[in-house]
């Protein structure tokens, strides 16, 4: 462990800024000064790392010239970027799996070029109508990778290997972020699928709280930590509230500040460095004002992080 409580790097994730404008412009065809604008709001919350969420802006459509003005407009603010998460972009998507992994690898070169040293993956999907139709999505099923189809399990292994061995020649870690339903959906298949795709530079983004908030059953959190974080390479983090009514069976989830939810990160955080973890974090909220919540989480991983490098 090199990093200390006051130099870990904390990345603010970008899920609460549209992708795009209040004059209906994408974000893609903002001009730098723009960008500006947000990342400044992201500097103003007290962060110096931000997590480039491809929902927010994709670097991997970006041409040459603008990713020049993207680093330029990270430098201008004072951010630096430990990570790209491409999100809802599965490269076994039944539709859109080949699109998928044609973007995937220009995020990948994107990330080179800018100088981020990772590129966060997974198997989710976009949300269905029904999803967005509701307050919280996750209470809604979304779309599901097929259990015990060898063949599509073939094929994610596949795709991420070629990814992974991309990302290895521009000299970029992959890192496979947790999410229900998928390939990645609980701890063992995780694990599974990173030993099955054998590569030095990939690990796992044990998301616990897309595992957590799920309105069902789950697996106990310190055994979902103790499977995945000792292939951990990145980390994002945030919390639900969960409430379980055994009479019925009734399962109900909110999100969380970090420190007040279902998982007690001071001790997930323990058993994290305790298996060597030393990756980025990135800090995550929906809901309300996701930014400040966002910054609230970085001052408690801050309280709870060693103080002192490790021997």
């Amino acid at each position: 462990m090199t990093h200390t409580a006051e130099t870990w790097p904390i990345a603010a994730a970008l899920l609460q800024f549209p992708n795009t404008g209040p004059d209906g412009t994408s974000t893609q065809d903002q001009s730098a000064q723009q960008w500006a604008e947000t990342l400044q709001e992201v500097v103003d919350a007290g962060f110096t790392e931000v997590d480039l969420t491809d929902a927010w802006l994709r670097p991997g459509d970006l041409t040459p010239s603008r990713l020049d003005e993207l680093r330029a407009t990270l430098a201008q603010v004072g951010l630096t970027a430990p990570a790209i998460s491409a999100i809802r972009r599965s490269v076994i998507d039944p539709v859109d799996g080949d699109d998928n992994l044609a973007y995937s690898h220009r995020t990948i070169d994107a990330a080179a070029a800018l100088g981020v040293p990772l590129v966060s993956v997974g198997l989710h999907r976009p949300l269905t109508p029904e999803q967005q139709a509701v307050l919280w999505f996750w209470t809604v099923p979304g779309p599901k990778d097929p259990v015990g189809d060898k063949e599509t399990w073939r094929k994610a292994v596949t795709r991420l290997r070629e990814l992974a061995d991309h990302a290895a020649s521009v000299g970029v870690e992959l890192s496979l972020e947790m999410y229900e339903d998928t390939y990645l959906g609980t701890a063992d298949m995780a694990v599974a699928l990173l030993t099955d795709i054998e590569r030095d530079n990939v690990g796992l983004n044990p998301d616990l709280g897309n595992l957590i908030r799920m309105q069902r059953p789950i697996e106990a959190w310190e055994s979902m930590v103790t499977k995945t974080l000792p292939h951990a390479n990145y980390w994002h983090v945030k919390n639900y509230y969960r409430l379980e009514d055994p009479a019925t069976g009734t399962v109900l989830t909110s999100p969380a500040p970090m420190e007040s939810g279902f998982v007690s990160y001071r001790q997930a955080v323990k058993i994290a460095l305790a298996h060597g973890f030393d990756g980025a974090f990135c800090v995550e909220h929906y809901g309300g004002d996701g930014l400040s919540v966002s910054a609230a989480n970085r001052d408690y991983l801050r309280r709870i992080l060693p103080r002192r490098p490790s021997a």
